[in-house]
């Protein structure tokens, strides 16, 4: 793999004006299995395998991709890249400038323990529905759904500055859910969460982690006991959310906000642009002074779909503040937007979702630092506790937000009620 993406690095490079180029050659496998209501309900394998090649001339960025891996394709995808960006030059309104970064050599591979993919299938399938079957024990549940998804991609990552960069990387994804009909009312509950459940930077250690079986008959149960439950009051009170539902919130009301494309309006189109204008940085009263969050994408974080070694253009993973004692610090830059913001270096948030994408900015680990009350203080206090997120929608400025969750409980009496 290593000779091709050299190969079209200096199919790039060589072509007239061209000042900078990089090449990001993938291949990837995935798995999915699925089950619905004891029966399967799909199972798919696929393998993709391409290269994207960026080009920087006459100050404007363009890009071309394929998945023909001969030196024809190659030189073909080479030319289209810098004609395209020859012909973008004449109506920029103004000249990409890169803030500098060191060139890397390194091989990493995410740690995998178990690999799911040199498991059988039927294994996998049998566990689906094993948990699938725990769930139509109660009587009530009238649908239940579980999912197994693995992913495994290996880039590799070359530039003309002199960067060569290997990197692989194993997601793991499993969770279920059941559904109980009842008259006019359909109820839902989610283990691990809802919409497809936990993923990993992890192999099957992941699922064995997870435990479906053993958490089967308590999702089951809870979901048929929504149908009598209280209605959530409404009420001025404390709210306390759960996990799944705070990295919800996190994710779109401070990771979207703090892309810096949307706050320039280069992504404005494609999926809105925010409410975080350059005058509020380092003055925005984010939230409480014992709000901290960090967008950090070492592997020292953990093992989160935002974990990696180097961005898709080079840049080192690094941990950033962008709350600090309740405070806006920062947004997630490239090397070209970094210097809009006053920094002298990206911090390294550039991600593409395959070979034939452009890298954008994109939210790595974005998290809330534990603050300083124990859970037991949390709980001391009258309020609402809410648990697995079941619906949301927010404006395109990432400013108004609602949700709904699953399941809720008054955190004196722990009497459940639908939120």
């Amino acid at each position: 793999m290593i000779d091709l993406a050299r190969y079209a690095l200096d199919a790039a490079a060589r072509r007239p004006g061209v000042t900078y180029a990089d090449v990001r050659l993938e291949e990837s496998r995935s798995r999915s299995l699925g089950t619905k209501t004891g029966q399967l309900a799909g199972a798919s394998s696929t393998e993709s395998r391409g290269i994207g090649i960026r080009v920087l001339a006459g100050g404007a960025w363009r890009f071309a991709a394929t998945d023909d891996l001969s030196r024809g394709g190659l030189d073909a995808a080479a030319a289209l890249a810098a004609g395209i960006a020859a012909a973008s030059a004449t109506t920029s309104k103004r000249a990409v400038h890169l803030a500098p970064e060191p060139p890397a050599r390194v091989v990493w591979v995410s740690e995998c323990r178990i690999d799911p993919f040199a498991m059988p299938v039927e294994r996998q399938v049998a566990h689906l529905l094993a948990a699938d079957a725990e769930m139509r024990k109660e009587a009530g549940v009238t649908m239940t759904e579980t999912s197994l998804v693995f992913d495994r991609t290996r880039q590799i990552f070359l530039s003309t500055e002199g960067s060569e960069i290997d990197q692989t990387r194993t997601v793991t994804g499993a969770g279920m859910a059941a559904h109980s009909f009842r008259e006019n009312e359909i109820q839902k509950r989610s283990y691990p969460k809802s919409f497809g459940g936990q993923y990993q930077l992890r192999g099957w250690e992941l699922v064995e982690e997870l435990d479906l079986l053993r958490h089967a008959p308590r999702v089951a149960s809870q979901c048929v006991a929504l149908h009598a439950a209280d209605q959530c009051p409404e009420t001025t009170a404390n709210l306390m959310l759960d996990s799944s539902q705070l990295a919800l919130q996190i994710h779109e009301s401070i990771g979207h906000p703090m892309e810096i494309d949307r706050v320039m309006g280069s992504e404005a189109n494609y999926a809105g642009m925010s409410f975080l204008t350059l005058d509020k940085l380092n003055t925005l009263q984010y939230g409480s002074e014992i709000v901290n969050a960090v967008c950090d994408a070492t592997v020292a974080h953990g093992p989160g779909l935002g974990t990696f070694i180097y961005d898709d253009e080079g840049v080192a993973a690094q941990c950033v503040d962008i709350i600090r004692n309740g405070v806006f610090r920062g947004y997630m830059s490239s090397r070209e937007s970094a210097g809009a913001i006053g920094q002298t270096r990206s911090n390294g948030t550039m991600r593409a979702v395959g070979w034939n994408r452009l890298p954008l900015i994109r939210m790595t680990n974005v998290s809330h630092e534990p603050g300083p009350h124990s859970l037991d203080e949390v709980f001391a206090e009258d309020g609402i506790y809410m648990e697995t997120n079941r619906s949301w929608s927010i404006d395109d400025k990432r400013f108004n937000f609602q949700f709904g969750c699953e399941i809720g409980w008054e955190s004196r009496t722990a009497s459940a009620c639908v939120c």
